[in-house]
């Protein structure tokens, strides 16, 4: 089954069992465990002929099930149910190309409608409501790709009818009712303003001015479903975003939650009310607090049940019944439903039973030093009987305004399986930490934030986990973006680096942005350069690699998807002529049915093939055999075939 290559990390893991590939990054049996909101239906997902689709089967005889939608070429990437349980809604664009229309499929009937039928449109959810079940509120850019329209939308009949048309507001705040309640732009200095909207008018001038620093810190966190309560996630004034409660009728607030390591996170609601009932924080680990008792005997109770991580994806409008999930953190992801009133748990699925058993390795949570003294939280995966140090995977988050959290990790498991190490770090201008941590990322591309990883190498070499001349980098989005730094800016350092779909040149970047993000423009332009002033477009180039790809020296894979919104493929196309330019060897490999991410499971596997012979061929891991995942693939490799064992 396997061609180990010789070197430490395979010799490393000879003895430990070899996980499939289509075991990790396959199918999950079922995925998306929902309840209806009246409780008399589960729903979830699951493949037909290969893709992830929808079923449903009675919440009394959950064996009974029935397939809802009929998806054939990419899986369906999110669906919920309508708010009086007749009907399952979900979302699907063509081939990544992230235009995502609505769709609607009839409980009763089957009968499967499409209720944003448009060309070149992408729809938002702007609203929706506990009390008024047939309508929510879409956003739709048909009109004008850069603005979307406000449209009240009937589940039943399919009728559409605009509230606003809108050519300059960035969002809105809806309350219960469906009323819009605020409109959000961004300002010339770089932060959001918030008009209030009274009987359908906009207010002239904004009440609330989120300034450029506070601006991926603070936000509305909605309405209580009497409108008299607003709640907000506030980092004004301070540095991590607290929870407040704003009184509507007198704009007094009270200071609910705060925690000093990081950003208050998620809440709990009542299922009627929209009261908080309790709230979450993250640092390396997330924990709940709660406000109200009944949610604490139940979370307790739920504590003393299951090992690992868990948590409530799924409540009835009741709040009797849950959909819980759990992380075992070293066994595959679980979901139970859990009857409040009876105190009883059954497991409703197992997302991928092929895991059980299998040698799965812990995750570690490390406080790391950068050397400017700021703290980096990171996550890392030993492989098995790892006693000193062994070849390292530094795999970079994409954004860069996201993070990395604790728990069962695929590519963490996948890469110790094949003897690496595999470690995760929250680098500056990653968010959850608060404002202080997210600004100190502003202009700092190929800087200050590729020093963090940096000196998050040099810590690991030092602590013993990783040798310091078998040192990859790989990422996608931003990650991919660092894996080019690292390759250009240190092209000492690693030993070798996966970038996927990650952009190339900062310049082509910003002036290729889908037309949906120009209203939030501003935000790119602050915290990466301004490429309308002389010394912020100077700033993109010094940080572009691009612009130093004969520095290259070390083996480079790139993987990109033809119709990537985000990331255009000539993000790629434009570093690879360039090495090749210069007589530097590069692999790509192309996607033409995928965007930013390959979403089929077949081209995902196809790709970490690739990944796992080129790292094996670098670091000296071992890799599972080819088989047929290419033909089973729609990968094309323009460049480079010949520098990786077994292509």
């Amino acid at each position: 089954m396997t061609t180990p290559t010789i070197g430490t990390a395979a010799n490393l893991v000879a003895n430990v069992p070899l996980i499939p590939r289509e075991d990790l990054f396959g199918n999950p049996v079922r995925s998306g465990g929902k309840i209806s909101p009246d409780g008399q239906w589960l729903s979830w997902m699951a493949p037909h002929e290969g893709v992830m689709n929808v079923f449903m089967a009675p919440y009394a005889a959950p064996d009974n099930a029935r397939r809802m939608t009929s998806a054939k070429d990419r899986p369906i990437p999110q669906y919920f149910w309508s708010p009086d349980s007749t009907a399952l809604l979900y979302v699907q664009d063509k081939a990544g190309d992230e235009n995502y229309l609505l769709y609607k499929v009839d409980v009763a009937t089957g009968a499967e409608t499409c209720l944003t039928p448009f060309e070149n449109t992408r729809v938002q959810i702007v609203g929706a409501s506990d009390t008024i079940r047939d309508r929510i509120l879409v956003g739709l850019n048909n009109r004008d790709p850069q603005w979307h329209d406000v449209h009240s939308l009937n589940l039943t009949t399919g009728a559409l009818e605009l509230v606003l048309e809108n050519n300059e507001w960035a969002g809105f705040e809806t309350d219960d009712a469906l009323t819009l309640r605020w409109a959000m732009r961004q300002n010339e200095a770089g932060g959001t303003d918030l008009h209030e909207i009274t009987d359908g008018v906009i207010a002239e001038s904004p009440r609330e001015v989120i300034a450029m620093d506070d601006s991926l810190s603070t936000h509305m966190a909605g309405y209580t479903t009497d409108g008299e309560t607003l709640y907000w996630l506030d980092s004004r004034g301070r540095d991590t975003a607290a929870l407040y409660a704003e009184e509507t009728a007198t704009g007094q607030r009270t200071l609910l939650a705060e925690d000093a390591r990081a950003d208050i996170g998620g809440t709990m609601r009542h299922t009627r009310t929209g009261v908080i009932q309790a709230w979450s924080v993250t640092y390396l680990t997330t924990e709940w607090h709660c406000v109200d008792e009944g949610i604490k005997s139940s979370l307790d109770w739920l504590r003393e049940q299951l090992d690992g991580d868990f948590g409530v994806m799924s409540r009835t409008d009741d709040d009797l019944k849950w959909l819980v999930w759990n992380d075992p953190l070293v066994a595959p992801m679980r979901c139970y439903i859990y009857d409040r009133a009876a105190d009883s748990l059954k497991l409703f699925y197992v997302t991928k039973p092929a895991l059980e058993g299998a040698p799965l390795q812990p995750m570690q949570v490390h406080e790391i030093p950068a050397r400017d003294g700021l703290t980096l939280p990171s996550y890392l995966t030993l492989p098995a009987g790892a006693s000193g140090p062994v070849p390292l995977v530094l795999v970079v988050h994409g954004g860069p305004w996201a993070r990395d959290g604790y728990g069962f990790n695929l590519t963490h498991q996948w890469l110790a399986n094949r003897g690496y190490g595999v470690l995760s770090v929250n680098f500056r201008g990653s968010t959850g930490f608060g404002k202080h941590f997210i600004n100190a990322g502003n202009l700092q591309w190929s800087k200050a934030m590729h020093d963090d990883l940096v000196d998050a190498v040099e810590w690991a070499v030092a602590q013993g986990y990783a040798a310091r001349d078998k040192v990859a980098i790989m990422g996608g989005s931003y990650g991919g973006y660092a894996t080019l730094v690292g390759l250009t800016y240190t092209p000492e350092l690693f030993a070798c680096g996966v970038d996927i779909v990650g952009p190339s040149n900062l310049e082509t970047l910003l002036e290729t942005i889908p037309p949906y993000w120009a209203p939030m423009v501003k935000q790119f332009h602050d915290r990466m350069g301004n490429p309308t002033t002389p010394e912020g477009l100077q700033l993109l180039k010094d940080c572009s690699p691009i612009h130093k790809a004969d520095r290259i020296v070390r083996p480079l894979l790139i993987g990109q998807g033809a119709n990537d919104p985000r990331v255009k493929q000539s993000e790629s196309d434009q570093i690879v002529a360039a090495m090749q330019g210069h007589g530097i060897p590069v692999t790509y490999v192309l996607f033409p049915d995928e965007g930013h991410g390959f979403h089929r499971p077949e081209n995902n596997i196809a790709f970490n093939a690739i990944v796992e012979g080129f790292l094996a061929t670098n670091l000296g891991g071992r890799v599972e055999d080819l088989g047929e995942v290419l033909g089973a693939s729609t990968a094309q490799i323009p460049a480079g075939r010949e520098f990786i064992a077994g292509l």
